[in-house]
């Protein structure tokens, strides 16, 4: 399985910035770590180990990014604003500098999305904000509900950040072409987070598929189960 990794300065974050591609050819899906995860973890995890076999038969390649949880939902530092405003610089960052150059590479005009825990939030939060963008959405054991992180705070910033907050007040229609995977277990911390951005999905009339497996933890083992089962699934 081809490995690159990628190095450079971001612009938006003002900071460099790292990645890891696995494979030479195949859809993109650009994947989120877990809190406060970085660009490897993945691969130590063995996230990517689980799907070695559909990279390698050129189906997908697949994108693991940094994430700045620590300066943003998760820098308890910071004046919730801040964390707020840096969580939009890398929205932005993703936006105008790692999906182009994602859809460059693999001449595709939108990618999939991916992670487990908070980078199901990530990747959910991308794709419901950024829809045209996006084509594939999987939240493994995600949660959708962002002012936890906010001690309080509330503003326009955390509505469009917050699906629970803003997904029941979006056209079903501008989500139709998604196929969106939540997964989830009877076990999972983040079931009734999973259960109830289901339920407003019905409500839009957004297709989607809630899989809730048995009796299993949130954590990689499960994980590792669900990835390459929704990844053959998909194309």
């Amino acid at each position: 399985m081809e490995e690159k990794h990628i190095k450079y300065y971001s612009h938006h974050l003002d900071r460099d910035v790292e990645m890891l591609v696995f494979g030479s050819w195949g859809y993109p899906i650009l994947l989120f770590p877990t809190t406060l995860g970085r660009y490897y973890q993945a691969k130590d995890m063995g996230l990517i180990e689980s799907v070695k076999n559909l990279v390698e038969q050129g189906k997908y390649k697949i994108y693991c990014i940094d994430s700045i949880d620590a300066d943003s939902w998760y820098g308890r530092h910071l004046n919730p604003e801040y964390r707020v405003l840096n969580h939009i610089q890398y929205d932005k960052f993703l936006t105008n500098e790692v999906v182009p150059y994602i859809k460059h590479e693999c001449q595709v005009d939108k990618i999939g999305v991916a992670g487990c825990s908070f980078g199901g939030y990530h990747a959910a939060n991308f794709a419901f904000r950024h829809p045209t963008q996006v084509a594939y959405l999987i939240s493994m054991s995600g949660a959708f509900d962002i002012r936890g992180f906010t001690d309080g705070f509330y503003d326009d910033n955390v509505y469009f950040n917050n699906p629970i907050d803003f997904m029941p007040n979006e056209q079903g229609w501008r989500f139709g072409h998604i196929k969106i995977v939540l997964g989830t277990s009877e076990w999972d911390i983040c079931l009734d987070s999973n259960l109830k951005l289901s339920e407003i999905l019905n409500r839009k009339g957004i297709d989607h598929w809630l899989d809730i497996r048995g009796w299993k933890k949130h954590d990689w083992p499960l994980w590792n189960e669900m990835f390459p089962d929704y990844l053959s699934r998909l194309l």
